[in-house]
C-alpha cells in the first residue's frame, strides 16, 4: 500500500473517531405511550403515580374526575390518564378509554371483601371492553406492606385471571411505596409489552 493511501487510511480512522466522541448529535427520542389508570378509591392509583414522578406524597390528593401525568423511564415515556375510583365516577370510565395503548390496574390487596369483589368486577369488565381488551395491562396488587394483604397467587385465583385473562398481554405484580424497585421493574415488563406490540403492529 502506497504511504499517500496509508495517510487517507489514519485520516478517515481519525475522522470517525471525532464523529463518535464530538458529534454523537442528540439522543434519540424516547417513544411516548398514552396509558390509562383505573381502579377504585383507596387502592393507591395517585400515590404510586407521584413517587415515581419523585413528588412528595405528603400533599397527594385522590383524583375526583381525571389527571394525567407524564411518567419517566429510561426508555420510555409514560402519559398515564387517572381516572378517578369513586363509585359515581367508575361508571364513566369508558368515556376517557378511546386512544390508549395500555392499561394500569391499581387494586387494594388488603381491602374489605366487598371492596375486593368491586374491584373484580371492573377489572373484567376493562379486560373484556372493546377498547381495552387488545391491549397490554399492568396490574399492581397494592399495600403490601399492611399485614391483611393477600398474596398475588391469592389475587391470581380469586380475580379468576387465568381463565379470563388467557391469550391477552397480562402482567400482574405486587407492589407497595416501601418497594420503588419493585415497582419501576413492573413498569419496565409493561414497556416491554408495549414495545413489543408496535413490533406486533409494524410487521402486520
Amino acid at each position: 500500500m502506497s504511504d499517500l493511501r496509508i495517510t487517507e487510511a489514519f485520516l478517515y480512522m481519525d475522522y470517525l473517531c471525532f464523529r463518535a466522541l464530538c458529534c454523537k448529535g442528540p439522543p434519540p427520542a424516547r417513544p411516548e405511550y398514552d396509558l390509562v389508570c383505573i381502579g377504585l378509591t383507596g387502592s393507591g392509583k395517585t400515590s404510586l403515580l407521584s413517587k415515581l414522578c419523585s413528588e412528595s406524597p405528603e400533599n397527594v390528593v385522590s383524583t375526583t374526575g381525571f389527571s394525567i401525568k407524564a411518567v419517566p423511564f429510561q426508555n420510555a415515556i409514560l402519559n398515564v390518564k387517572e381516572l378517578g375510583g369513586a363509585d359515581n365516577i367508575r361508571k364513566y370510565w369508558s368515556r376517557y378509554y378511546q386512544g390508549s395503548q395500555g392499561v394500569i390496574f391499581v387494586l387494594d390487596s388488603a381491602s374489605s371483601e366487598d371492596d375486593l369483589e368491586a374491584a373484580r368486577n371492573e377489572l373484567h369488565s376493562a379486560l373484556q371492553h372493546p377498547q381495552l381488551c387488545t391491549l397490554p395491562f399492568l396490574i399492581l396488587a397494592n399495600h403490601q406492606d399492611k399485614p391483611a394483604a393477600r398474596s398475588v397467587q391469592e389475587i391470581k385465583k380469586y380475580f379468576e385471571l387465568e381463565p379470563l385473562a388467557r391469550g391477552k398481554r397480562w402482567i400482574l405484580h405486587p407492589c407497595s411505596l416501601d418497594d420503588m424497585d419493585a415497582l419501576k421493574d413492573s413498569f419496565s415488563q409493561l414497556i416491554n409489552l408495549l414495545e413489543e406490540k408496535d413490533h406486533d403492529a409494524v410487521r402486520m
